[in-house]
């Protein structure tokens, strides 16, 4: 299983985009088993310290950061194959 964590918060302007092409991504690989999981980085403080997160979105796969920022379809779509 392919492990997905979307770190956003409520003030941020760009995390809708990045949660969006998350979402489009786990339709496209649906032979993968992924898992999305949307962390508010505010209540997760701890959680997005351990990980090196100074800025969202940010995106974890299988527990390590790969992008800052939301990426294109094409990157995430890359990183999960």
């Amino acid at each position: 299983m392919t492990k997905v964590e979307v770190f956003v918060s409520s003030t941020c302007p760009h995390c809708p985009a990045a949660i969006q092409v998350v979402e489009e991504a786990k339709l496209q690989v649906s032979d993968l088993e992924v898992e999305i999981c949307n962390v508010e980085e505010e209540e997760n403080i701890e959680k997005a310290t351990n990980y090196g997160i100074v800025a969202v979105p940010a995106i974890a796969i299988n527990n390590h950061i790969e992008f800052v920022g939301a990426p294109s379809l094409t990157e995430l779509l890359a990183r999960l194959q």
